[in-house]
């Protein structure tokens, strides 16, 4: 297996290999977590604290899940109630952490660059579940192992990522991920939620979702992430849903066997059209959140694994 990282702090510096790794373990423990026992010994004895400073139930309740799957002892840090909100400095809070020997961090954070700066100060491996318009790297890793199971492949696919454009990190790591792995990306939402400078990703990008679904295999919905939002992006919802939510008759223009997928959570019938977000032939939504909890027990995996490789001078 190929994978060498202490930290999982983004998609950007990943190789392809890296992430056919963590995918190919992330696939055993999704057999783990269909089984009766449902728990392992991969992080036996070994500290996990959580620590977002953003909420997001879906994404804490997985990595506490995965850590407590895999043995840990888990510790859900209150960051709204830390010192941080005292004045705190993130550095002092990294150093007053890694003085108490922990193995994983897990953190969720709305500045850019937080939680890299965080993997600088602390010994211990460091998870990024989020940081401000940068990455979210096991969404996408959780995203690319859906789209692998649905369709037997991680490569030569047309797939459409519709909405918000701008204010997702789930956007941008889908798009270095699946670009990594050679698929066609089309970017589809109005002009005021494409980031300027998108079409030099290597990627398409349209504002009719007509032309952007035209054979895609995949349509990955976004959620229009209004808390971000500081002036007039979009008329209205009811505007919005007309011309870029999805819904039957749109979703026509996709190959008769895509699959819809939603990061969650979804507005129904703002992005998405709530019957079509339940229609178990099309949706792969609830695949998407089983996926996720086995692909972070799988970065915890190899990232303790690597850490302690290193403690004992072994390379990785």
């Amino acid at each position: 297996m190929t994978f060498a990282k202490r930290h999982l702090l983004g998609i950007e510096p990943l190789s392809p290999d890296e992430i056919r790794t963590l995918l190919d373990v992330s696939d055993q423990y999704v057999d783990l977590n269909r089984s009766d026992r449902k728990s392992g010994q991969a992080l036996a004895g070994k500290t996990q604290i959580n620590m977002f400073f953003e909420n997001s139930t879906r994404t804490q309740a997985s990595f506490e899940i995965a850590g407590l799957r895999l043995g840990a002892h888990v510790m859900n840090m209150a960051m709204q109630a830390s010192s941080i909100k005292k004045g705190e400095t993130l550095i002092d809070t990294a150093l007053t952490l890694n003085a108490m020997h922990p193995d994983l961090l897990v953190v969720r954070h709305p500045q850019s660059g937080a939680v890299n700066l965080l993997a600088e100060k602390v010994n211990c491996a460091v998870l990024n579940a989020g940081d401000g318009r940068h990455e979210h790297p096991t969404q996408a890793l959780l995203d690319a192992l859906t789209i692998r199971r649905a369709k037997g492949r991680l490569h030569r696919l047309t797939i459409a990522i519709c909405g918000d454009i701008a204010h997702s990190r789930v956007a941008r790591s889908n798009i270095l991920l699946l670009g990594k792995m050679e698929n066609r990306v089309r970017l589809v939402g109005p002009p005021t939620l494409i980031p300027s400078g998108a079409a030099d990703w290597g990627v398409e990008v349209t504002d009719d979702m007509s032309a952007g679904l035209a054979d895609a295999d995949v349509v990955m919905m976004l959620r229009l992430q209004k808390e971000r939002m500081d002036g007039g992006f979009i008329p209205s919802e009811r505007e919005y849903y007309h011309r870029f939510g999805l819904d039957p008759a749109k979703l026509r223009a996709a190959k008769p066997d895509a699959i819809v997928m939603h990061p969650g959570p979804m507005n129904r019938g703002v992005e998405i059209d709530g019957t079509l977000a339940d229609d178990i032939n099309r949706s792969v939504i609830q695949e998407q959140v089983e996926m996720g909890v086995a692909v972070r027990m799988a970065a915890m995996d190899l990232l303790a694994r690597n850490v302690a490789a290193e403690a004992e001078g072994v390379m990785v």
